[in-house]
């Protein structure tokens, strides 16, 4: 029983990885974690205050993930063609698609992707460089501080979850 509460922890804290870094599962894979611990313990009432807290850090995951790229780009008077331009960005450098750089893959791409794209998309809105450069960095700021907050909320979930369950696996 303790291998495999060993074993769900790794994941939640793979979890809590993906939950900082974009294209990597995170408070849904925690979630899952904690859903095979009531299936081991056979029992719903073993997992129900991690299962409600886990529920209610993806949600706000969700918003949080939504909400501070639009206050960066807001906060940077960015345009809705900068925030598109990031959008399409984020796709590119995930699938690859910007030039090959000698180092950092996909994640790298995942990182300049949403830059390069908010500072094309808003050049082509407003044609001043400066102003689009800004938008871009105000989009990513507010992307980073997005994806910490997101790894602070899920920190949070995989504690309540050791707090509610180590005695069921160590005892009291």
């Amino acid at each position: 029983m303790q291998i495999i509460y060993w074993l769900l922890i790794i994941v939640m804290l793979i979890g809590v990885v993906g939950a900082v870094v974009p294209a990597l599962p995170g408070s849904s894979l925690i979630l899952i974690a904690i859903i095979i611990w009531g299936f081991v313990q056979k029992s719903v009432g073993a997992i129900t205050t991690p299962l409600i807290v886990t529920g209610i850090v993806l949600l706000l995951s969700i918003g949080v993930d939504f909400l501070a790229g639009y206050i960066g780009a807001q906060k940077a008077g960015a345009s809705k063609w900068g925030q598109i331009g990031a959008f399409v960005g984020l796709i590119a450098g995930f699938l690859g698609l910007l030039p090959t750089l000698p180092f950092g893959g996909p994640l790298l791409g995942m990182l300049l992707g949403p830059l390069l794209g908010a500072i094309i998309g808003e050049y082509l809105y407003c044609k001043n460089f400066q102003t689009a450069i800004k938008a871009g960095i105000g989009i990513i700021v507010g992307t980073v501080v997005g994806n910490l907050i997101q790894g602070l909320l899920a920190v949070a979930a995989v504690t309540v979850f050791i707090f509610s369950t180590w005695s069921q696996v160590f005892g009291q």
